[in-house]
């Protein structure tokens, strides 16, 4: 890496992403590591990396697991695995180009314990898509919802959790998609400010392979005071590289 190249810095500091292609890593990317379970030991799926943001995210929070990240977009997935190089963890994050649909070779088994997704959360009949051809494949589904959540329980294992970052306006597909794929669902929104005064834009949704216990839904974060700046919670998960609690 050139000592030249400009530098994106998360969690203050402890992740370093070099410019290349891709869209900019946004609150999204970071919320999702936070809210994905991993302990020690644990495998973890990203599917649809982008540049790598999230799945750094997470290995620089919980140092003893292990990431494989997807990425269908040749261009993202080299950004992805130069900046994985540059932090250093060519050992424990391995970068896949291939769609999950239909990826490169077979999972390994039992599966993996954990997948964690942003995926693409515009549909393609209601929007008009970016001329740019990265950004619109990153925020522009190219498979139904449905489709795209079975691709990511599929390397599940029994018992594995699914974690999603979507919008809160979609949460009836979301549910829909989930009957016959995952069980255990818990919703927890993620609010502007805390005073109520605004609806939930996003939300995380968990599920789980085989889960039986009935629906959830959480107290969920506000990411914002009332003057507009970062909530404490929020701070705890993007300065101090805290987890956020399915509990």
């Amino acid at each position: 890496m050139s000592a030249a190249e400009p530098l994106t810095t998360l969690l203050d500091g402890r992740v370093r992403l070099v410019s290349g292609a891709g869209l900019p890593p946004t609150t999204d990317t970071v919320v999702l590591a936070a809210a994905t379970p991993a302990q020690k030991g644990d495998r973890v799926l990203e599917a649809g990396c982008g540049s790598g943001a999230a799945s750094l995210c997470l290995a620089a929070r919980v140092p003893g697991c292990s990431v494989t990240a997807i990425e269908r977009e040749p261009d993202l997935a080299r950004t992805a695995r130069d900046n994985v190089a540059a932090n250093d963890l060519s050992e424990r994050i391995t970068v896949l180009t291939g769609d999950i649909a239909a990826p490169p070779g077979p999972w390994p088994r039992p599966g993996f314990d954990l997948v964690m997704t942003n995926p693409p959360y515009l549909d393609p009949a209601r929007v008009r898509a970016s001329p740019d051809r990265l950004r619109r494949a990153a925020t522009v589904e190219s498979m139904p919802l449905r489709a795209w959540l079975a691709a990511c329980t599929a390397p599940l294992r029994d018992g594995g959790s699914l974690i999603v970052i979507h919008r809160a306006d979609r949460l009836d597909e979301l549910l829909a998609a989930l009957p016959g794929l995952l069980g255990s669902v818990a919703i927890l929104p993620l609010w502007p400010d805390g005073e109520g005064k605004r609806p939930a834009r996003r939300l995380l949704l968990r599920a789980t392979r085989g889960g039986r216990a009935p629906l959830r839904l959480l107290p969920g974060i506000a990411l914002h005071d009332a003057g507009g700046a970062y909530s404490e919670a929020a701070q705890a998960i993007f300065r101090a590289c805290g987890a956020l609690s399915w509990g």
